[in-house]
């Protein structure tokens, strides 16, 4: 597991959520290179982008739920604890847009709306 899975506030992953997850390996495979791999996820289609060997991120179908939202990139900070982090952003004026839950195999999750606005998701993996 790379530091940045471990460090607090670390920027430690990116994930595409886009209407043509097929379209999306192949833009950027050509473009910059990556390789990807189907991810067993439970119930969806996960492929996981590399730069050589390194995992750096995730492509995925947009989910139920978010009809409206275009498609685009997220991007993942390690926290210690997903709801102590969680309830202080929302103590210091963030909104909750997808509470803290877990992603099996993978760790806990939370996903936030900073006081101007900025979408962004925080997460304490599993130990590999």
């Amino acid at each position: 597991m790379e530091d940045a899975m471990k460090r607090h506030g670390a920027f430690s992953w990116n994930e595409l959520m886009t209407t043509d997850p097929a379209a999306a390996v192949k833009f950027y495979s050509e473009l910059l290179g990556w390789t990807s791999e189907k991810f067993p996820a439970e119930g969806m289609e996960y492929i996981v982008v590399k730069t050589g060997d390194k995992e750096i991120g995730g492509i995925m179908g947009m989910p139920p739920g978010v009809e409206g939202v275009p498609p685009h990139w997220g991007a993942y900070i390690t926290v210690d604890d997903v709801d102590v982090s969680a309830r202080k952003a929302e103590e210091l004026g963030a909104r909750i847009i997808v509470p803290p839950m877990d992603i099996p195999k993978v760790g806990r999750f939370c996903t936030f709306a900073d006081p101007q606005g900025a979408v962004i998701s925080i997460i304490k993996y599993v130990p590999m």
